[in-house]
């Protein structure tokens, strides 16, 4: 798959790894919450009209083509800020999240299938006992 034609700032997208298809994860997030959404595939285009139209487009890698969260939903995802990862293969969004983010109608993806996990405990500090 050729990459689209895209309107991306040459600044921004020269700092993007995409994989083979040009794509890179982006994850979208509840701005005042910190709640995580959903996880979504965006390329050079996507990323443009997300930042200049303030809503979520990305790339459907089954059907190929552009969507815009809550276009035909009307769960619709409002940006409030995009950041790209240090090593610019990962896009976070931050945004105002109308009704469910996931394509089930949940709010997000991540709640249905918990798995079971040994929880971890960091070490404590040296001194840290003593500032209680």
């Amino acid at each position: 798959m050729s990459a689209p034609a895209s309107n991306l700032d040459p600044k921004i997208a020269d700092r993007l790894k995409r994989d083979e298809n040009g794509l890179f994860p982006a994850i979208a997030q509840q701005y005042d919450t910190g709640e995580v959404l959903m996880l979504a595939w965006m390329n050079d285009e996507a990323l443009h009209r997300t930042l200049t139209t303030g809503r979520c487009t990305y790339w459907s890698r089954s059907r190929q083509e552009y969507w815009v969260k809550g276009e035909s939903s009307g769960h619709q995802q409002w940006v409030k800020s995009v950041a790209l990862d240090c090593d610019g293969d990962a896009v976070l969004v931050k945004v105002d999240q109308v009704g469910g983010a996931c394509h089930t109608g949940d709010r997000t993806c991540w709640d249905a299938d918990e798995l079971d996990a040994v929880v971890g405990e960091r070490p404590e500090e040296p001194g840290e006992s003593d500032a209680q």
